[in-house]
């Protein structure tokens, strides 16, 4: 009888060793980053600045960003990242989005849609509202360096002029971009 319980004993301690150092594996295995989440759903992992470590993701696709500061990276043309970034994620595609911005010319567009062709064209869509610009879907294969910035706004000024407030901070000081009311909408044409 105590040869059985021993017996019984060792295998239970056995048991109870192999679960803790199994759960103790999967719990120091890395959690998905954001980069991988883009990529699982068909995006390039370059959509989203460098090092972002401050992230949510749920099974809706609903998805948040929290950077350190807004700031800008520079592709075909300037993109601005709100300090705070969010959207729906679906295979191929980013519907809703806010908290992020492309530069065209002077003027900054708000970034409402990011979608890829499937399959692959080798282009990448970003929708503005207005319009629907193309770039290389090559451009934005790894993440990008973001220079930290002020936000970017677009004001409507008493006399009606359109004053989009600088990007860079420098030491000359700001730079201002004026459009009369009716050269945005021949802007945005």
């Amino acid at each position: 009888m105590i040869h059985k319980l021993n017996k019984n004993h060792t295998l239970y301690i056995t048991i109870l060793v192999l679960s803790i150092l199994t759960s103790s594996r999967c719990s120091n295995s890395e959690s998905p980053t954001i980069y991988d989440v883009l990529k699982s759903h068909g995006l390039p992992k370059g959509l989203l600045p460098k090092d972002i470590k401050d992230f949510s993701f749920d099974e809706s696709g609903r998805f948040e960003v929290h950077l350190d500061e807004p700031c800008n990276a520079k592709f075909e043309n300037e993109l601005h990242y709100d300090q705070n970034i969010s959207g729906s994620l679906s295979y191929g595609e980013i519907n809703g989005l806010s908290g992020m911005s492309a530069q065209d010319l002077f003027l900054w567009f708000a970034v409402k849609e990011i979608r890829v062709d499937v399959p692959s064209s080798g282009l990448i869509y970003f929708d503005v509202g207005v319009v629907s610009k193309q770039f290389s879907l090559s451009s934005f294969e790894t993440p990008r360096d973001c220079l930290a910035v002020e936000s970017v706004d677009l004001q409507v000024d008493s006399d009606r002029t359109f004053t989009t407030q600088p990007a860079y901070k420098t030491s000359s000081g700001n730079f201002r971009y004026q459009l009369g009311y009716k050269d945005l909408a021949m802007a945005t044409l």
